[in-house]
């Protein structure tokens, strides 16, 4: 379909002028996708804004009686239902009066998803549509598939928790999950018992985070998957519930949001009420994902989770959109339905583990081009304004894991965050895409490092909740995404705990710079296996610039939302610390006198002794990964003059420190 695109518009006649468009040209132009990887028996069609009305009409007469709409009120078109075996005509997106006129607005309305024989040839099916004039575009119905390794590694409670629950007390935050200390991902002790080349602080840095806060219920992620068990012991008081519906009459839309019985959500497969699978260990996605948004904190069973509250009710909300059920679902049809689902019921975040294999799209002004119900969805997800901390929504997609240079679409659109995957050593994941389309790294397990040490408990993985109430690791850009997914969700509670608002465009900025650096780690080898199970080499350089702005870290991302700047400090080795390009830059007339820092905080640190002061420079040295606030007193303007004090003045300031820093400085 491209090919015969480009053809149309570079062709010229010998006059120089551009040569007609011919009308299979036109056709053709209409075509959204392609039938490879498309659904069989159903195709999208977003018809003219002047002919919807009679659409809407025709469809209405019937369904109104409680029957199946088979026609449009197009007698052309119906010429062509007539000959495909129709099984029903139906709107994409099902009334909601609370936001139809904001449907309507963005043109959603027009969506028709059009079921007939899976026999019947889909391309010239959509062709034959197409041709319609009253039809602006037919939609090829594609599949998606969830970005992780199936394999769930069962958690093994039995072995023994290592130091991280003792440090956790120690830091001023308490909470009593017995498996957070086999949360490496959230904070990373350097525990040798889950790979030897572990590195402490390759994680989200939770631990300093979570004394500052622990989420938000007005806080609402949907998690566009597989279904997540809702009354998973460790879930349950984190999801968001549909008030009207839990004390309505079952079999009704209690709320007149179009949907019936959607308690916990919706299942957009079978358009009925949320379903757990049953087929395949893919059916834990959904609840794996879930888990490390927010599983429930400080509630004495299972793990943690990212913004999952204190135990105190106050994490924020999980809301499961279904897309996914046993060897269905994930068509983009079903997946806009559930973005438009969230936008409409309160979510502020999509959490998407999902996309297009890479390659399959490859710019952004083709994804933008085709323009599909997908990408209105989305669009119209990220307008709504459903938190009082952001105005707007956002959109979080797993990079892909076809070890790829390139995101997949839809996470590397540029107007969405797309993530990519790094192991507990802060190595790039083996499986992760890279390059182009990919912004912010965080961690997704790396099951090789710990079975080549054959150590076989998945140690190496990430660790969240899965269906029947219990645990198990898992891998992948999927379980990288919901890290950044969480990380948000904790900056937008933080957020509106200090009654702070901001735009879109400067949270997703805020989130993309509240990183550590990751390329220093590009370098060298690892191993994996490859699907023949034969041991192969990677060859990390290639991934140097190529996973985004760096890896992502909560506590940064709070104390951004504060306003108070970060500074990388590196561990292990004295530093001397210019304070300068931190306060403007340029040699300002700004004269250190003391800097003050808490001895839990230098212990935090491994701070042994008290930073010191030299020409007008800090000199310290920490010897373990940590973060803390630290203010400063400086004297500004004649603070250097004899008899002259200046004004004194205080501020304050982030240290993170981490094994290694951004050779910048810090600044991106």
């Amino acid at each position: 379909m491209l090919a015969v695109l480009l053809l149309a518009s570079c062709t010229k006649d010998t006059t120089g002028e551009s040569a007609p468009v011919k009308m299979e040209d036109k056709v053709a132009s209409k075509l959204v996708f392609t039938s490879t990887n498309a659904a069989k028996g159903q195709l999208l069609v977003y018809f003219d804004s002047d002919a919807v009305a009679n659409v809407e009409n025709s469809v209405l007469r019937v369904t109104r009686a409680g029957g199946v709409a088979t026609r449009s009120g197009i007698s052309d078109f119906d010429a062509v239902l007539d000959n495909i075996g129709v099984k029903s005509l139906r709107r994409l997106f099902p009334v909601d009066e609370r936001n139809e006129e904001r449907t309507r607005a963005a043109g959603l309305h027009r969506w028709y998803l059009v079921e007939f024989d899976e026999e019947a040839d889909l391309d010239k099916t959509a062709l034959e549509m197409a041709r319609i004039a009253e039809v602006s575009k037919v939609e090829f119905d594609q599949k998606l598939a969830s970005i992780h390794d199936p394999k769930v590694i069962p958690l093994d409670e039995s072995l023994a928790a290592s130091a991280t629950r003792a440090d956790m007390t120690t830091s001023g935050v308490s909470f009593n999950d017995p498996e957070l200390s086999k949360q490496w991902h959230y904070i990373n002790t350097g525990d040798k018992q889950i790979y030897s080349k572990i590195k402490a602080g390759a994680d989200v840095n939770c631990k300093d985070a979570w004394r500052l806060c622990t989420g938000d219920p007005r806080v609402v992620v949907a998690i566009v998957d597989d279904c997540v068990q809702w009354d998973h012991p460790d879930l349950a008081a984190n999801m968001w519930v549909n008030e009207a519906e839990l004390n309505g009459q079952s079999g009704a839309d209690d709320d007149g949001n179009g949907y019936k019985d959607d308690i916990y959500g919706y299942n957009f497969v079978t358009n009925t009420k949320l379903a757990i699978s049953t087929q395949g260990q893919a059916s834990e996605h959904g609840t794996h994902v879930a888990g490390t948004v927010a599983a429930v904190n400080n509630n004495g069973i299972g793990v943690c989770g990212i913004a999952g509250g204190s135990g105190n009710n106050d994490g924020v909300k999980l809301m499961s959109c279904q897309i996914f059920y046993n060897d269905n679902g994930g068509n983009a049809s079903t997946t806009a339905n559930a973005i438009k689902y969230a936008a409409d019921n309160g979510a502020v975040i999509l959490q998407c583990s999902w996309g297009y294999t890479a390659g399959t799209l490859t710019s952004d002004s083709q994804y933008s081009t085709y323009d599909s119900a997908e990408k209105q969805a989305i669009d119209y997800f990220i307008a709504k304004q459903n938190c009082a901390a952001i105005e707007g929504g956002l959109a979080i997609f797993a990079a892909g894991n076809d070890m790829t240079g390139m995101s997949s679409y839809p996470g590397a659109y540029r107007d969405y965050i797309s993530v990519t995957a790094m192991s507990c050593d802060y190595t790039p994941a083996y499986y992760t895409n890279y390059g182009p389309g990919c912004n912010i790294a965080a961690p997704g397990g790396d099951a090789y490092q710990s079975y080549l040490e054959n150590i076989n408990t998945g140690a190496s993985e990430v660790l969240s909740t899965v269906n029947g109430g219990k645990y198990g690791y898992m891998q992948g850009t999927s379980m990288a995404c919901p890290h950044v997914s969480g990380v948000a969700a904790l900056g937008l509670s933080y957020a509106l705990q200090l009654g702070k608002t901001f735009t879109q465009n400067e949270f997703t900025t805020l989130l993309l710079t509240s990183v550590n650096d990751i390329n220093q780690y590009c370098t060298g080898t690892k191993q994996y296996f490859t699907d023949k199970g034969s041991l192969a080499t990677l060859d990390l350089s290639q991934y140097k610039k190529g996973m985004g702005t760096g890896y992502i870290d909560a506590y940064q991302v709070l104390m951004n939302v504060r306003g108070i700047t970060c500074i990388p400090i590196p561990v292990g080795s004295q530093y001397t610390l210019n304070l300068q390009p931190y306060l403007g830059g340029g040699n300002l007339d700004l004269k250190i006198t003391e800097i003050s820092i808490s001895a839990e905080d230098m212990n935090r640190l491994g701070i042994s002794a008290n930073p010191t002061i030299f020409a007008n420079q800090i000199i310290l040295k920490c010897t373990k990964p940590g973060s803390a606030v630290v203010r400063i007193k400086l004297l500004a303007g004649n603070g250097n003059n004899s008899g002259m004090n200046g004004m004194p003045i205080t501020k304050e300031f982030a240290f993170i420190a981490r094994e290694v820093h951004s050779q910048n400085g810090g600044w991106l």
